[in-house]
C-alpha cells in the first residue's frame, strides 16, 4: 500500500465525501480547505460542506431519480447522506436540512478521524507527486484555476448561479398563507402563498422591469437551465412561472379556492425561524427584491435575512478531459469530483466525491479504478460528464433520461422507472462487492 497521504483539494461536499471514503479504508488523507482564511463571496463560515444555494437536496423517494442516487450513496456509506439524514428538517418529500447542523456534522466527522489531516490553507498549484483529487468546486480560486487551466491545458467554461434570498419566520403574516405539500405527500412541510391572475400578472410585469447586477462587462451571460434566475424566466413569457416553480398544481387552499400560480417558502432550519423562498434565486439588486417580493401574499412586512445574489461558476470541460473514473486523460494519478466536473446538485456533487475517493484507494493500491455500471445512477452521472459531446456540454442533474433503456421496453412511464431502479440497485450491489 502507499503509505503517502492522498491529497483532496477542497473541503465541500465532494471533498468530504472523497476524504472520509479514502481514510474508512485506512489511506492517509491530506485534506485542504481554504476557508477562512479565503473566504468567498457565498460562504458565510469557516465549517465544511456548508450549504449556500439552498438546504433542500431534492426528492428521497425511491421514484425519483434523485431518490434512487441517494439509495445508492447510502448502500456505499457515504457520509454526506448519514450526515443529510442526521441533520433533516421538514420537506415533504425531499430531503432538506437545517444547514449550520448538517456542515456541524461534516465538519466534526473530518476533524475526528484519525487518518484525516485537515489543512486551513490555500492550494495555489496543484501537486506534482502523488494522487491528488480536485474537488475545489464551481468557485475555485483565480489562482488555482490558473494553474489547473496550465495542467490540463483545456479551455474552462462557466454560468451564472443564483441564491434564493431567506426569510425570517416571524415576518410572514399567516393569515394569507396556508401550510401543504403538493398532492400532500409527506406532512404539511410547505408554506404556500396563493396567488391569483391579477396579482400573478403584476409580480411578472414587476420581474420584468426590474434593476438587476449587471454583469462584468468582459464575462457573458450563460445561465444553467436548472438554475434560471427568477426574472430571467418571467421573460421568456407570461405563463413561465406559473407553469415552472409557481405553479398551483398539487395545491389546494383551505377555502377550496382555484389558484392561479403559488409561491412556496420551505423551512431552512429546524428552529423553524427562517424560510427559503423556493425557485427564486435572483440577480435582482437588493432594494427591486424587497420592493417585488414583498407583493407576495404573506410577505408584504418580510425581513429578508439574505437576499438572493449571483456569482460565476467554473466547471471543466469534462468530456474533453476526464475518464468515467473521474481521472484526467493528461495525468491518471490525478482526479477530479464535484461541480467543477460538470455535474449539478449538492448530491451529485457528493456522489462523485465518493467515486473519486474510492478510485483514489484503487490508484493508491495497484488497483484498476472502477467505473460503476451505466445503469446506476452513479455510473450514468460519470458517463455523462465523461461522454457527453464536449462542443455543448452542460452541467446536469441525474435524471433517468441519463440511464440506459430497459433491454425489454416497458410502455408505461411508472413501471418503466421502478423497473429500472431495480435494475440500478441490483447491478449497484453486485458492483460494490468489487469495491475494497
Amino acid at each position: 500500500m502507499n503509505a503517502h497521504p492522498i491529497t483532496v483539494i477542497g473541503g465541500g461536499l465532494a471533498g468530504t465525501e472523497a476524504a472520509f471514503q479514502i481514510a474508512s479504508r485506512g489511506v492517509p488523507v491530506r485534506l485542504y480547505e481554504m476557508r477562512p482564511q479565503i473566504p468567498t463571496r457565498v460562504h458565510c463560515s469557516d465549517l465544511l460542506g456548508e450549504l449556500v444555494c439552498s438546504n433542500s437536496l431534492k426528492a428521497d423517494t425511491l421514484s425519483s431519480a434523485h431518490g434512487l442516487l441517494k439509495a445508492e450513496m447510502r448502500h456505499l456509506n457515504s457520509l454526506v447522506l448519514r450526515a443529510a439524514d442526521a441533520c433533516r428538517v421538514p420537506a415533504g418529500s425531499a430531503l432538506a436540512v437545517d444547514r449550520e447542523q448538517f456542515a456541524r456534522y461534516l465538519t466534526d466527522a473530518v476533524c475526528r478521524h484519525p487518518g484525516i489531516s485537515l489543512v486551513r490553507e490555500e492550494v495555489t498549484e496543484l501537486p506534482s507527486d502523488g494522487f491528488v483529487i480536485v474537488a475545489s468546486g464551481p468557485l475555485t480560486s483565480a489562482t488555482l484555476t490558473a494553474d489547473i487551466q496550465r495542467r490540463v491545458g483545456a479551455e474552462q467554461l462557466y454560468f451564472y448561479d443564483a441564491l434564493s434570498p431567506i426569510v425570517a419566520a416571524d415576518s410572514i403574516d399567516y393569515t394569507k398563507t396556508f401550510f401543504a405539500s403538493r398532492y400532500d405527500r409527506g406532512g404539511k412541510d410547505y408554506l404556500n402563498c396563493a396567488l391569483n391572475r391579477d396579482l400573478y400578472e403584476q409580480l411578472c410585469d414587476a420581474l420584468c422591469n426590474a434593476e438587476c447586477v449587471a454583469l462584468h462587462e468582459v464575462e457573458r451571460e450563460l445561465f444553467f437551465e436548472g438554475c434560471l434566475p427568477v426574472e430571467e424566466m418571467a421573460r421568456r413569457g407570461p405563463q413561465t412561472l406559473a407553469f415552472g416553480p409557481l405553479k398551483p398544481v398539487g395545491l389546494t387552499p383551505p377555502d377550496q379556492s382555484q389558484l392561479h400560480a403559488v409561491v412556496q417558502l420551505r423551512l431552512e432550519d429546524r428552529m423553524r425561524s427562517a424560510y427559503n423562498m423556493v425557485g427564486f434565486q435572483t440577480r435582482l439588486k437588493y432594494g427591486e427584491q424587497r420592493r417585488i417580493f414583498r407583493m407576495i401574499p404573506g410577505l408584504e412586512q418580510a425581513v429578508f435575512l439574505r437576499l438572493g445574489s449571483v456569482h460565476r461558476n467554473t466547471f471543466l470541460n469534462a468530456p474533453r478531459l476526464l475518464l468515467p473514473t473521474l481521472q484526467t486523460k493528461c495525468d491518471p494519478n490525478l482526479l477530479f469530483a464535484g461541480q467543477i466536473t460538470g455535474v449539478e446538485g449538492y448530491v451529485e456533487s457528493a456522489a462523485t466525491g465518493l467515486l473519486a475517493g474510492l478510485n483514489a484507494v484503487a490508484l493508491s493500491r495497484g488497483d484498476a479504478p472502477l467505473v460503476p455500471p451505466a445503469t446506476s445512477a452513479h455510473g450514468a452521472l460519470v458517463h455523462y460528464i465523461s461522454g457527453a459531446c464536449p462542443d455543448t456540454f452542460q452541467p446536469m442533474n441525474i435524471n433517468f433520461g441519463l440511464l440506459p433503456a430497459l433491454q425489454t421496453p416497458v410502455s408505461r412511464k411508472r413501471l418503466r422507472r421502478e423497473a429500472m431502479i431495480d435494475r440500478a440497485l441490483m447491478d449497484l450491489r453486485t458492483w460494490k462487492q468489487k469495491v475494497a
